[in-house]
């Protein structure tokens, strides 16, 4: 009887790793197509049976896996938090060049005018107005902040022990958001390319007046940094 319970556990638990796969897959599709669909539609025309419809899946298992419009979209907020954070790690593995500024700022500025914020964007206007996803984004928003800003510090190789230096790097990735607002209405990539230029030029600048003097970081205030 032993060998015949062993191999039905055995059959049981074959049958259910694929079952396992597909549902872990159909959630992937689900909260993916949320944020597809929060960056295309926004809040409003983000629907489950609109979200459902993109991933691919019936209504009914959307709801398998997401009971609630809330649910869905509490994991979706959870997702596109994770998705930031792993393409801030992603931008340059093994640390970025001596001295190449301008990439990192280049590289800094695409992740705010991307797919991801675009998603991001839509989810603090929707969490302005529903209380159950306020405290969720605001929360998770807060953590991916921190962390842009830390990886932020070490690519452009800012020493925030000198005066100024944070300021103005956190400056920065302000422009770089305000960038990426902007760019909801309009594909601006060639004042882009020069806003890049003068910031990387600022940072250069900023961050670097002073080494081995003991003077100031900067003399640089970010609101002063790039007028068009």
């Amino acid at each position: 009887m032993g060998g015949v319970s062993g191999a039905v556990n055995t059959a049981d638990r074959a049958e259910r790793v694929p079952k396992q796969d597909r549902s872990r897959a159909t959630r992937q599709r689900l909260l993916e197509a949320a944020v597809s669909c929060l960056a295309e539609r926004g809040w409003a025309g983000s629907t489950v049976s609109v979200v459902a419809e993109h991933a691919g899946v019936s209504r009914g298992a959307a709801q398998h896996h997401f009971p609630t419009r809330e649910d869905l979209f509490t994991a979706a907020v959870e997702y596109v938090a994770e998705e930031r954070s792993g393409a801030l790690r992603a931008l340059f593995p093994e640390g970025a060049a001596a001295g190449d500024r301008r990439a990192v700022v280049s590289a800094l500025v695409d992740l705010y005018t991307g797919p991801l914020f675009r998603a991001a964007l839509h989810l603090w206007v929707a969490a302005s107005d529903e209380e159950q996803l306020r405290g969720r984004v605001t929360e998770l928003e807060a953590r991916v902040g921190r962390e842009t800003h830390r990886i932020a510090v070490d690519l452009l190789g800012a020493d925030e022990s000198r005066p100024g230096a944070r300021e103005t790097v956190q400056g920065f990735l302000d422009m770089a958001r305000g960038l990426g607002l902007a760019n909801l209405l309009t594909d601006d990539g060639d004042r882009r390319e020069r806003v890049v230029e003068q910031w990387a030029r600022l940072l250069d600048g900023a961050l670097d007046r002073g080494r081995g003097s003991g003077g100031p970081a900067s003399a640089v205030t970010p609101s002063t940094a790039f007028t068009d």
